[in-house]
């Protein structure tokens, strides 16, 4: 479990005990009591079995798949995936690709409904740049309506391993990843992904570094 799952629960514990104290009320110290059942159980973070196949990409987040396409950007064709969180969802986020981190940029700016397209654009987020020596992987940590606070413990110059803890979104949001073009897409629109368990696309086969990390995580 995320340590801000303790703190929320047991700061409401503390809440209903001190209601329970003063009221006497059960229906009403019953309130905080619900709470910091519901904190302890968004906060979980479950062991996940991260796959090992050479050229691999996970998924940075548990979630349902909303875009699943080619795009084209700056630097050229992009395989683009975009997973959305609902509350519900384990709001723990998973490196997608083994490697050193070459960009982590943070902006400010709107909470709009992370359904809506333009939230990729307009919406507080964190931008991360994956290297692992032969191509890249980017994603977006991006905020939501409801989440206000985008938790990132990469910097620039970490090496990483796939699958690997790298932070979370609190209460609903999305995440973008952008892989190389030559990737093959293995996921489809409304899937439901798992983080740093579903494989999202695979690149051809390379003698390369892949920076996987088999076993549990």
């Amino acid at each position: 479990m995320v340590r801000d799952g303790f703190f929320y629960g047991v700061s409401l514990l503390v809440v209903a005990a001190i209601v329970w104290h003063f009221t006497g009320y059960a229906a009403l110290a019953g309130i905080p009591v619900v709470l910091a059942i519901f904190f302890l159980w968004f906060f979980r973070d479950p062991p996940r079995k991260i796959p090992d196949g050479v050229g691999q990409i996970v998924s940075p987040a548990d979630g349902k798949v909303d875009v699943a396409e080619w795009v084209e950007t700056t630097s050229g064709g992009r395989l683009r995936v975009t997973i959305f969180l609902n509350v519900f969802n384990v709001h723990v986020n998973r490196v997608p690709v083994g490697g050193v981190v070459e960009l982590v940029e943070f902006r400010e700016g709107q909470f709009m409904n992370a359904m809506n397209p333009e939230s990729a654009l307009h919406n507080e987020q964190t931008l991360i740049t994956i290297n692992n020596g032969e191509y890249s992987v980017s994603f977006k940590q991006v905020a939501g309506l409801l989440a206000r606070r985008i938790v990132c413990n990469l910097k620039a110059g970490d090496r990483v391993e796939r699958g690997q803890r790298m932070g979370m979104i609190k209460f609903g949001s999305r995440v973008d990843v952008l892989m190389p073009a030559e990737a093959k897409l293995l996921v489809k629109k409304g899937q439901h992904v798992i983080g740093g368990k579903t494989v999202l696309a695979a690149m051809p086969e390379s003698d390369g570094v892949d920076g996987a990390q088999g076993g549990a995580a």
